[in-house]
């Protein structure tokens, strides 16, 4: 999904071959590595590599005592880019919560945190290599599982549900609005974008008359999707609305819900639930 709408950075895959199981949620991890792939993208303005790698690795105690996990068999995912690199000073409050540098860029800072907090949830490890000018590796470890994988067939008969309406896209990050975009064409609709909460009010004010469902970031600095809705709200009582976020249905994603929002759809998401969620929406009488 990443690759295909980043086509200066080249993408190399190593993976070793009988790598062990992980017992993982698999949303929240697909959340971490993407806000590691924006993370690289954004540190390699004019383009790059990025490689992602997977092994086996056994820590001991030595090592895992610092970060207050077990020793035993893990799966290390490396995520390496060419960028420009993270200096001491910022490596140390990489991970903290609200914090982020003009280098880093549009609030990537939240994404680490939460990256941090997942994998901690997980009882992983994930930590940072960089170098100023030498690009950027960060390592994720996650413990083994001693079960057996039972591999489901998927049957590739799951259809995308098409349409021909018009969407409105908010979303402050620009790899999420370039992938969505990209979704919401493939699946036919005439797509407008908003890159903020105000910016999103506008659009909607000046388009109210064809716009047929607005897809709402929940977290957006300034104005964050909640607010705009009710602002949406206020141009017309009867907006459909999808709210998009990272994070669980719970908590401020209800009580946006509670206030007439039509669905949720938790980030990242696939082309295949994202055409339903919206089918779901626009054929509801």
């Amino acid at each position: 999904m990443f690759g295909r709408t980043k086509k200066e950075i080249k993408i190399h895959r190593k993976h070793q071959k009988d790598i062990w199981p992980v017992e993982v949620d698999r949303g929240q991890i697909d959340q971490v590595l993407l806000n590691l792939y924006i993370n690289a993208w954004q540190s390699m303005p004019r383009g790059g590599d990025l490689c992602i790698e997977t092994s086996n690795v056994v820590l001991d105690e030595n090592y895992t005592k610092a970060f207050g996990v077990k020793p035993g068999n893990y799966v290390k995912t490396s995520v390496t880019d060419t960028g420009v690199g993270i200096d001491e000073a910022t490596q140390q409050r990489i991970f903290d919560p609200f914090f982020t540098t003009k280098e880093m860029g549009r609030g990537t800072g939240l994404g680490l945190a939460s990256a941090y907090g997942i994998i901690k949830s997980h009882g992983g490890i994930i930590n940072i290599d960089s170098e100023k000018g030498k690009g950027t590796t960060f390592n994720i470890y996650l413990p083994a599982s001693e079960k057996e994988v039972t591999i489901k067939e998927k049957k590739l008969a799951d259809e995308i549900l098409k349409g021909t309406e018009t969407v409105l896209l908010v979303d402050d990050e620009d790899v999420i609005l370039g992938v969505g975009e990209e979704m919401l064409k493939e699946m036919g609709y005439k797509v407008l974008m908003a890159r903020t909460g105000k910016e999103a009010v506008e659009v909607y004010r000046k388009h109210k008359d064809e716009i047929d469902l607005v897809i709402l970031d929940m977290i957006m600095p300034e104005m964050g999707g909640g607010e705009a809705y009710d602002r949406i709200k206020e141009s017309n009582p009867k907006v459909k609305a999808l709210l998009a976020s990272g994070y669980s249905i719970d908590g401020q994603a209800t009580e946006i819900l509670g206030r007439g929002c039509d669905g949720f759809i938790q980030k990242p998401f696939n082309v295949k639930e994202l055409s339903g969620k919206i089918r779901e929406i626009l054929d509801k009488k």
